[in-house]
């Protein structure tokens, strides 16, 4: 019997990147995730010198450069410090799990609210690396919740509120006491953590949070965005979350003031314009938007077969979510998707309605299977 995908518990960082098969991926963690033109077209030359050409957005709003080689690691780190985008002191980068609403507006709720929590990453416990937070109190809604985060700071019925990721109700807050709520509440997750429950989400289903902090109704969910024009610029997409940095430096030149990182693979061009380079979806029909795909064999050592190309050859003739995983950890998405296909030797086993560890319904599937309808 082969043993089965590796799931590490860490992320990778800049200080910490991780080795895959093309190189290490180094992980760049803006803060408020926002880039200025100038940062972000010095992050297109890093990897265009030392990687392979691409750069990843993750679905934690993160970005990856990939490729890098270990004798190059320490000229990235220098040319990541000049662009004042690593911590002065290493350990605070793990903490910066932060997915920030990325439409707020300076001296608005969620960027002072996320400079406060930024300030004070220093108070916080020592938890699981990917533990993260999010700022979601703008007054549209919340945007973020189906993104991957422990603990919530978003607007409730009444006003604002800190939420454990997993209850539907939270602790009722103020601008003044809400950093202080969020440590208490970071707090009690360490000491309830354990091997087997890392996540709030898994704390919460066993029954354990105090009841003071589920009295305030959340906020109805806003609709996510779609791509195309928004108040700040352009909301684009990219395929899979990658693009090659020379299109995206090039689209940087003409007049774009800044990047704002989403976590649902799209970027928002400040004061840009929908470009028309088929790099990126700026169609909202577009059956990319769809389809979620890791990068697969041969670039990871778990995948067990090529992903992103059959996601493409898919995306047309699936309706509704679709993830094709390369292995059964799922990075490429969290939440359930409509169809998931996971890759076992050199065939696919099918998931409805689920993840890529759920119970498979059908195994056995070719890519021929796939593409044909046989299924």
């Amino acid at each position: 019997m082969t043993a089965g995908p590796v799931v590490k518990g860490w992320c990778p960082g800049a200080y910490k990147p991780m080795m895959a098969e093309d190189g290490l991926v180094v992980r760049i963690r803006p803060r408020m995730a926002r880039l200025s033109a100038e940062q972000a077209a010095e992050l297109c030359a890093v990897s265009l010198e030392y990687g392979s050409g691409y750069i990843d957005l993750t679905n934690r709003a993160n970005l990856q450069i990939r490729g890098v080689s270990e004798a190059d690691h320490d000229a990235v780190l220098a040319r990541l410090d000049r662009l004042g985008l690593l911590d002065e002191d290493p350990t605070m980068e793990s903490r910066r799990n932060v997915l920030v609403a990325p439409f707020w507006t300076q001296g608005d709720i969620v960027n002072t609210t996320s400079e406060m929590l930024l300030s004070h990453l220093g108070d916080l416990p020592k938890l699981p690396a990917k533990v993260g937070f999010a700022i979601d109190c703008s007054d549209v809604g919340p945007l973020l919740t189906q993104d991957s985060a422990d603990i919530r700071i978003e607007q409730g019925e009444g006003g604002l509120i800190l939420r454990a990721d997993g209850c539907s109700k939270g602790r009722a807050v103020t601008r003044d006491t809400v950093i202080p709520a969020l440590i208490a509440m970071a707090n009690w997750l360490a000491d309830h953590i354990t091997p087997q429950t890392r996540r709030m989400a898994a704390i919460v289903a066993q029954g354990h949070l105090p009841e003071q902090w589920a009295t305030e109704k959340m906020r109805k969910p806003a609709n996510r965005p779609v791509v195309g024009v928004v108040p700040l610029g352009a909301l684009i997409g990219l395929p899979f979350g990658q693009i090659e940095a020379q299109a995206l430096l090039e689209r940087l030149a003409t007049g774009v003031q800044g990047l704002r990182l989403t976590p649902w693979r799209a970027l928002v061009l400040e004061g840009g314009e929908m470009p028309s380079d088929a790099s990126f979806i700026t169609d909202p029909n577009d059956p990319l938007i769809r389809v979620d795909a890791c990068v697969g064999a041969p670039l990871c050592a778990s995948g067990n077969a090529e992903t992103r190309r059959l996601a493409r050859q898919l995306a047309p003739l699936t309706r509704g979510s679709l993830h094709v995983s390369g292995c059964a950890k799922g990075c490429a998405r969290a939440c359930a998707a409509d169809v998931v296909l996971i890759a076992e030797g050199g065939t696919f086993s099918l998931v409805r309605d689920g993840c890529a560890n759920d119970t498979p319904v059908i195994t056995g599937l070719s890519p021929t299977d796939l593409l044909t309808g046989a299924i």
